[in-house]
């Protein structure tokens, strides 16, 4: 089958006998071009088939209105909720997005990162993966002066502009709630602490312990990756610990969920015998049985809040650089996972 050639605004000005400069303008919406020339020359591009150029017309402008996003993961309520905050703005500006995920692999994001600079995106929101080493990638953006906005996990060594929640003050009222729930011994189940966001937990969740007297103990630090099966795996790690914890804070809370129904599976009562908090706020905490004390992590604001500041910059309105960090609230939301039916002053 022959593939029909693309219907240019020369065959649409040869169609109805007029220059090619009024088909552009009149296709644009130019107020120099009647009214009904303007109404009959698109209806004309509509029957012909025309579909506008906009990569040629984006070369000649020499942007592509297009911002990438480079993600550490796609599978994840979180990220869903960042990817909303950042298309309801981009959309809104005019912008289409590309996005692009490591699969938390160093070498896929630093593939990704020139695959979109060669792609000519106008800006760049990034959220790290757990082995990212440095930001030598980004390099080739800054040196562009293409304006790059990270979110979530982050190099808070940088200057570079990033977008996050006080990772520190949420490890800490999370340790700290279970603390005033009774609990003396309690386990903190989180990944990677190469990257800031579970760095800055687990430093609240220690900083928490020693304010309240409690020795640290680092076998009760269960790093893990994101998986179900790492969620198992801790699950059964804890059913062997002697004397058992009664405090569990999981940096995750699909982790959480998956670890609480294996606890429970084994008799263990929630938050009886183990007081549970998660983080994130994901739907699945508000679904399984106790429904589960979380940290509200607010992915659709620090979307928004990202591509507003890359195309407030891209606009000439705002300057990425001179404010490089900006802290999104977060609170703890206490359901039944934590609270004890006894106070403190009573056990």
């Amino acid at each position: 089958m022959k593939v029909k050639k693309d219907v240019t605004i020369y065959d649409i000005a040869q169609k109805l006998d007029v220059s090619s400069a009024t088909v552009s303008r009149a296709l644009q919406d130019h107020p120099a071009i009647s009214k009904n020339t303007r109404k009959k020359i698109q209806e004309t591009a509509k029957a012909l088939g025309y579909r506008h150029n906009n990569f040629a017309s984006n070369l000649r402008r020499q942007k592509s209105h297009t911002i990438g996003v480079l993600l550490h993961e796609l599978n994840s309520n979180f990220i869903t909720s960042v990817l909303s905050g950042i298309e309801a703005v981009t959309t809104e500006a005019g912008y289409d997005i590309l996005i692009a995920h490591s699969g938390e692999s160093y070498e896929k994001e630093v593939a990704n990162a020139t695959n979109l600079f060669h792609k000519r995106v106008d800006g760049v929101i990034a959220s790290l993966s757990f082995t990212t080493k440095d930001l030598d990638h980004f390099n080739q953006f800054f040196e562009k002066n293409i304006p790059v906005v990270f979110v979530d996990r982050v190099d808070e060594n940088s200057e570079r502009t990033h977008v996050i929640i006080d990772n520190y003050k949420c490890g800490y009222i999370a340790t700290q709630h279970l603390i005033e729930q009774g609990c003396k011994r309690i386990v903190m189940l989180t990944a990677n602490l190469m990257r800031n966001v579970y760095a800055q937990r687990h430093r609240g969740y220690s900083d928490a312990l020693f304010d309240a007297g409690i020795e640290y103990n680092k076998k009760l630090v269960l790093v893990k990756d994101l998986s179900e099966k790492s969620a198992l795996d801790a699950a059964h790690e804890i059913l062997k610990m002697k004397p058992l914890p009664d405090g569990l804070f999981v940096t995750n809370d699909f982790k959480a969920a998956v670890c609480m129904q294996e606890l429970k599976r084994h008799g263990i009562r929630v938050p009886e015998d183990i007081a549970m908090v998660g983080f994130n706020n994901d739907t699945i905490s508000k679904i399984v049985d106790p429904q589960l004390t979380t940290i509200n992590y607010p992915g659709k604001d620090m979307g928004e809040i990202s591509a507003r500041n890359l195309i407030n910059h891209l606009n000439g309105v705002g300057n990425i650089g001179t404010t490089n960090r900006i802290i999104v609230n977060s609170e703890l939301i206490i359901r039944k996972s934590s609270v004890r039916k006894k106070s403190l002053s009573e056990n």
